[in-house]
């Protein structure tokens, strides 16, 4: 027998680490090639990491709710052969419930014994974190980590803004002298639940996004009454002819908001922080927002704008099906030029829903219910009406363009049939 090091693999482009969510073996395991060894929640997804060999597991490097960086040995394990295999990665294997050693993942209080840019390198945090204190002129090194083994969180940063310390104007003080976090007292009956996997990650991105983009939102009702009508005549088309799909309202609102986004490109982009710059996509990749038991996920539709309004349907159904069953790739999580959020029949009147960064702006479509409405002959009559909004990044869209792609998006979905004419 051999032992084999297994450490954990690239997982998508720019990710560096993932929280391991979830062992699905454990030391004395028999485990066959491709058998799912763990769940590592990155910033876009869980994903399930497999075993690339068969063999029995001798030990599992890291709990769960930790922090494991790509090429950091994940298991050890037994492997018919005859010497020792060592598998690809950087740095030297961990211990048991400890990251990688490397330059970076010294204690926090020994990185912070150093001062400037070479002192911040040595800190533990994620490359969100580093970019996100670079943005705004702070130097790591001065920010006391919450994180385990001293790491710096995002949140700590954000405290460090709120508190107005930076590392060009503040001298650090030390990291013992600092108050703690208050932490709330538990009670009788509380329950404590952990923030982690993909809450711990919504809960992430929410912040940045709130934080780095300044947000402001739009409202604007939709006579959604020809839609109506137009859906249910295509349903009973598809069902006369044995079809046993269905058109949701979704795939005409996706069709409305590429034909909007012809007429006002900017709103499909994203925004380059580095560089701040606003790149307008040349593709049109609509992210759809999922509810699943472990949060709010957004599997993207790619090339959205080249499909009918059957195919947009069927890849809605899979998507929001695979994001259910914590079975989507990271390729059908990343890529996205703009999200649409719904909830259906309880959507609310309107909300105004956080952007998926680094996109520039998102959609909210909410209830619909018929509503007494004036026509144009200020006859009262009865509709189906609802809202939709619109929340956007206000460093690079304004306000006139954001209700003037909304006005647009309406007019196709007031007047449905035109979007048959405005389709490729």
């Amino acid at each position: 027998m051999a032992i084999f090091e297994f450490k954990l693999p690239d997982l998508g482009e720019g990710v560096q680490e993932g929280e391991l969510v979830k062992w699905h073996v454990k030391a004395g395991d028999l485990v066959k090639e491709d058998q799912t060894l763990a769940e590592v929640m990155t910033d876009k997804a869980t994903v399930t990491v497999p075993s690339p060999k068969a063999g029995r597991v001798v030990q599992t490097h890291g709990k769960e709710g930790e922090i494991a960086k790509v090429h950091q040995l994940l298991v050890t394990m037994e492997i018919e052969g005859a010497a020792p295999v060592q598998a690809s990665g950087h740095g030297a294997p961990a211990a048991h419930g400890a990251p990688a050693a490397a330059p970076a993942a010294q204690p926090a209080a020994v990185a912070a014994q150093a001062t400037g840019p070479q002192a911040a390198s040595k800190v533990l945090a994620t490359p969100l974190t580093r970019r996100m204190a670079a943005e705004h002129g702070l130097n790591l090194a001065e920010i006391p980590g919450s994180g385990p083994q001293g790491r710096v969180m995002k949140a700590d940063v954000v405290a460090a803004l709120e508190g107005g310390r930076s590392a060009r104007n503040e001298v650090a003080a030390p990291a013992q002298a600092r108050p703690a976090a208050p932490s709330v007292v538990s009670g009788r009956g509380d329950e404590r639940i952990p923030l982690r996997g993909l809450r711990k990650k919504i809960a992430e991105k929410m912040v940045r996004s709130k934080f780095t983009a300044p947000h402001f939102g739009f409202v604007e009702e939709v006579d959604s009454t020809e839609l109506v009508a137009l859906r249910k005549r295509l349903n009973d088309t598809l069902a006369a002819a044995g079809e046993k799909a269905k058109l949701s309202f979704l795939p005409f609102i996706v069709k409305a908001v590429i034909a909007a986004m012809k007429k006002f490109p900017q709103v499909n982009a994203n925004m380059d922080e580095a560089a701040q710059e606003l790149v307008v996509r040349g593709e049109f990749n609509i992210g759809i927002a999922v509810a699943t038991p472990e949060g709010l996920t957004v599997p993207v539709i790619k090339h959205a704008d080249r499909l009918t309004l059957r195919e947009l349907a069927e890849e809605i159904v899979r998507l929001s099906n695979a994001a259910r069953e914590r079975k989507l790739k990271m390729d059908e999580l990343t890529g996205g030029t703009f999200t649409i959020t719904s909830l259906g029949q309880t959507g609310g009147i309107f909300a105004t829903p956080i952007i998926n960064h680094p996109e520039v702006a998102i959609m909210g479509i909410h209830r619909m219910r018929k509503r007494p409405v004036v026509d144009k002959n200020d006859q009262i009559v009865v509709r189906e009406m609802m809202n939709v909004s619109i929340s956007a990044d206000h460093r690079v869209i304004d306000g006139q363009v954001a209700a003037n792609f909304v006005y647009e998006v309406i007019k196709y979905l007031e007047h449905p049939d035109m979007l048959f004419l405005a389709m490729a």
